[in-house]
C-alpha cells in the first residue's frame, strides 16, 4: 500500500493498494454476516459505451486471500452478461470514511448446483480517498424489509459457501 500525506489546500489523503488491508480481508472473510449487513457496494462493468452496475452486500462478495475476490451476480442481470463477456469489473464503496475504488481482472467459475453465477477476481489496483474537510459516513446504504431478515441471511450464508467452493475450484 502507497500511503499519501494531506496534500494541498484540501488535505487529501489517498493511498494504492494491490492487495486488500487487512480490515477489508475482515469485512470480505465470509464470516459474521449478521453483523456486517448494512455495507452495500457498487459493482461496475462496461461494455460498448454502457456501464452496467449491480448493487453487492457481503453476503455476495469473498475475498479468499489477500489479492482476490469471489462475487456473485444474477445470471440473466447485464452485469454479468458484460462480465463474462469483458473479465472487467471495478468494485467501488464506502469503507472507514474513505471512498475506494478496486480495479478486478474477473472470470467465470461454473458451480452446477448455484443459482446465481460466482465470479473470481483477482485485484489489477486500488485506491482510497478521503478529505479532512467531510467525513463519508455511507455509500450506498439498506435496511431489510419487514420480515425478511432471516431468510435474506441464510440466502447470503448459503452464496458464500458456494463463493467459497468457487474460490477452491478456480484454477
Amino acid at each position: 500500500m502507497n500511503d499519501s500525506p494531506a496534500s494541498g489546500p484540501r488535505n487529501i489523503e489517498h493511498s494504492t493498494f494491490d492487495e486488500w488491508p487487512l480490515p477489508l480481508r475482515a469485512l470480505f472473510d465470509g464470516t459474521s454476516i449478521e453483523t456486517k449487513t448494512g455495507f452495500t457496494a457498487s459493482l461496475l462493468a462496461a461494455d460498448e459505451g454502457r456501464i452496467r452496475t449491480s448493487l453487492l452486500s457481503v453476503g455476495e462478495l469473498f475475498a479468499p486471500d489477500p489479492g482476490s475476490l469471489c462475487f456473485s451476480l444474477w445470471p440473466q442481470s447485464r452485469a454479468a452478461r458484460v462480465i463474462s463477456k469483458t473479465g472487467l469489473a471495478t468494485l467501488t464503496f464506502v469503507f472507514d470514511e474513505a471512498f475506494f475504488q478496486v480495479q478486478l481482472q474477473a472470470k467465470a467459475v461454473p458451480l452446477a448446483d448455484s443459482p446465481v453465477t460466482c465470479f473470481i477476481a483477482t485485484i489489477e489496483s486500488g485506491e482510497w480517498q478521503k478529505v479532512a474537510y467531510a467525513r463519508l459516513v455511507q455509500g450506498i446504504g439498506f435496511a431489510f424489509a419487514e420480515g425478511q431478515e432471516n431468510a435474506v441471511l441464510e440466502r447470503w450464508r448459503l452464496q458464500v459457501e458456494g463463493l467459497k467452493r468457487a474460490a477452491s475450484v478456480a484454477p
